[in-house]
């Protein structure tokens, strides 16, 4: 479920077969999807009615990341950056060491700000060099390539990889 190697990219990734409009799916169709990915990624969180607050962090972030992925200029951050500025503003800093920006996440509109933190700090602390987007044509995952070499081309060896291995095998054997 989770192959984006950091809660933002995770999110991002609710949509599957992003590139490929006949086999596109939502994988956060309401409250209740949200809720179980929510919970699946670490947050305690009563949906509340705001899935499409959330779809639409995901879709403002997945307009900066994805052309970085690909080497590209990101889209308009303003979006993204108001949705952050926003959720800084409701946030608090830890009382513990380390000092960091926390949101406790009640409902939907605190998960939306908690995610919208999150991607700053994906965008802020990570190297964006290893963000990279699945190389099957369809998926566009989005993951940072954690390998030693950086060589990581799929966004699951056991999904869209195994998918290209049995592409090729069959492709040698009809020859």
């Amino acid at each position: 479920m989770f192959v984006g190697g950091h809660v933002a990219l995770n999110l991002v990734n609710t949509v599957a077969w992003r590139l490929d409009p006949a086999r596109r799916e939502e994988r956060l169709p309401d409250d209740d999807a949200l809720r179980r990915w929510a919970e699946a990624a670490g947050f305690t969180v009563v949906a509340d009615g705001g899935v499409t607050e959330v779809r639409e962090l995901r879709e403002v972030a997945h307009r900066v990341l994805e052309p970085l992925a690909t080497g590209a200029e990101p889209g308009d951050v303003e979006p993204l950056r108001r949705l952050i500025v926003g959720a800084l503003a409701r946030a608090e800093v830890a009382s513990v060491v380390p000092l960091e920006w926390r949101i406790p996440v009640h409902g939907t509109r605190d998960l939306r700000d908690a995610l919208a933190l999150e991607t700053w700090r994906l965008l802020q602390f990570e190297d964006l060099t290893r963000l990279c987007r699945c190389a099957d044509d369809g998926c566009g995952r989005l993951f940072l390539d954690r390998s030693r070499n950086g060589s990581r081309r799929w966004c699951s060896s056991a999904d869209c990889g195994n998918r290209e291995r049995a592409r090729r095998h069959y492709q040698r054997a009809r020859r």
